[in-house]
């Protein structure tokens, strides 16, 4: 009987550790955690903890002197008038695309929506060589610009059309989601009680999708001030002229002019920082609303 259940339960070494399998898996989460730490203060902390110390390494009084030169109030200008005129126009555009992909089905839906993540997919310095190529003066249409004397390339209207296809998509990509479950239940009742097509949008589908559509217009601002590659091949990078506030960083850093580069690039910074916090603001709207 004793040798039958040693053979089956053989006997246990109370001096032999035994662990778990969870215990055999503790280290793992310290190792993924401190590997993800690492490669972000190499990637991002130590990096942006380098642009603000070099920005401050004068003193405060340095640093906003040198936001105060020439060079760096225009650039500033320039970048702010070119979001003044691309946001709006990718915020109509990008309503117009997700109302027409969401409330309407039509030949070619899939394609338009594929369309729409193009400037995801193509280099923004290919999508300014590609704004060369048409409008240029050796461009497809750059001789009939020439007649009317008209200025494209080297100019405002090349750096606001590179810039409002390098943000085209996230308006739409926004507010797509949010029409697609909210539903048409509501449009369909106000339309059925009298309201007008103007009226459903604004008293309806408008609160509808708003913390989305504010959402993808932060996107849309944030791309347009940052935006260096599309605009550098359209612009020229004249001082004084075509040059934005990215340029402005690259030009500086290029004329050893270190203190105003990291002045200005500390400003593109806080504009990221400022888009971080509106975000999870709007993120967190966004589901107190999914939870009512």
């Amino acid at each position: 009987m004793n040798s039958n259940s040693e053979q089956f339960f053989p006997p246990t070494n109370p001096a032999s550790p035994s662990f778990s399998p969870q215990q055999k898996r503790g280290w793992v989460k310290p190792v993924l955690i401190g590997v993800a730490i690492a490669y972000l203060a190499l990637i991002l902390y130590i990096p942006a903890f380098n642009v603000f110390a070099q920005a401050f390494k004068g003193g405060v009084g340095a640093f906003f002197s040198n936001l105060t030169e020439p060079e760096f109030i225009h650039a500033v200008k320039l970048s702010m008038i070119i979001a003044l005129i691309v946001v709006p126009m990718n915020t109509v555009f990008g309503l117009c695309a997700a109302w027409a992909i969401t409330r309407h089905h039509f030949p070619g839906r899939v394609f338009i929506m594929s369309l729409l993540d193009v400037p995801f997919a193509v280099s923004p310095v290919v999508a300014g060589l590609m704004l060369v190529l048409l409008y240029g003066r050796n461009g497809w249409f750059g001789p009939i610009l020439e007649a009317v004397d008209i200025n494209v390339i080297f100019a405002l209207p090349a750096m606001v059309l590179a810039s409002a296809f390098v943000s085209m998509p996230f308006v739409a990509r926004e507010v797509i989601p949010v029409l697609e479950e909210a539903g048409t239940e509501q449009e369909e009742a106000a339309k059925t009680l009298g309201a007008k097509d103007w009226q459903i949008f604004w008293r309806v589908t408008l609160p509808n999708i708003r913390w989305g559509l504010l959402y993808g217009v932060l996107l849309t601002n944030a791309r347009v001030m940052g935006e260096f590659g599309a605009v550098s091949v359209v612009s020229g990078n004249i001082a004084r002229k075509t040059q934005t506030l990215p340029l402005f960083v690259e030009e500086a850093y290029k004329q050893y002019q270190t203190a105003a580069a990291f002045s200005a690039a500390v400003l593109l910074a806080g504009l990221a920082l400022i888009t971080l916090v509106l975000k999870e603001i709007l993120e967190r709207k966004t589901r107190i609303k999914d939870v009512e």
